[in-house]
């Protein structure tokens, strides 16, 4: 992914390459789910032997590794534009990439990054955070709060439209309707009288930007009250 492996002028040119091989099971996990990516399943869509694929990646975990770094886009660029406006965009195109490409939720979303084009993201929300006197540190905590709730925003809406089929409770319709059939008002009490306010609406409702926005705000508002104990605290 760094462009580190050792390189020789000898012999003849390699017939596969880091990029066609995470290519090829990029084209597998869209078309197929992560299910349909195996090292064979690979191989074969390139018309090679599963072996040949071993001098690129060691195992299957790796090859996981590098699908997902190339299929992260590059981030939003600062531009100049205010941290706040920019950790927005940042977090809702974190989100959209990830639904976009629904398989990257089940390839551990919330590790450490380790690939360049997953570092970009970190690296372009630090500079937003530059020069507005957090602590060393908090910049990427704050980065870790916000890919978190992108994470978990994101695999919501891919469950509340389908996505998912591991239990009825994940499947489209009205989320608040099967609570309301199951909620006991003795055990779940603070839930029912959510329930019976209409808090949880339809599960279309689940899934409008207007949702996301709100919880965003939330993080938002934290980070800017963060910022101005920081700037109390140089006074």
């Amino acid at each position: 992914m760094w462009g580190q492996e050792p390189k020789t002028s000898h012999g003849p040119r390699p017939s596969l390459t880091l990029d066609r091989i995470t290519e090829a099971a990029i084209g597998i996990a869209d078309a197929e789910g992560l299910a349909g990516v195996r090292m064979s399943s690979v191989a074969a869509r390139l018309g090679v032997s599963p072996m040949a694929l071993y001098g690129y990646v060691g195992s299957k975990e790796e090859l996981l590794t590098a699908m997902v770094d190339a299929a992260t886009p590059p981030p939003p660029e600062p531009g100049g534009q205010h941290w706040r406006d920019y950790l927005a965009a940042w977090s809702r195109a974190y989100r959209d990439f990830l639904l976009g490409s629904p398989w990257l939720l089940e390839v551990s979303p919330l590790a450490p990054p380790t690939g360049p084009r997953a570092l970009d993201w970190l690296d372009r929300l630090l500079v937003a955070l530059s020069g507005v006197g957090l602590k060393p540190g908090e910049g990427v905590n704050i980065a870790t709060a916000l890919s978190a709730y992108a994470v978990s925003s994101a695999a919501l809406a891919h469950s509340l439209r389908g996505g998912a089929d591991e239990t009825d409770m994940a499947a489209p319709g009205d989320y608040g309707a099967i609570l309301a059939r199951l909620v006991d008002p003795a055990r779940f009490p603070g839930l029912s009288a959510a329930l019976g306010a209409g808090a949880f609406g339809g599960g279309q409702e689940w899934v409008e930007d207007a949702d996301f926005t709100f919880g965003l705000g939330l993080l938002l508002d934290g980070i800017e009250a963060l910022i101005t104990l920081r700037a109390k605290e140089e006074q």
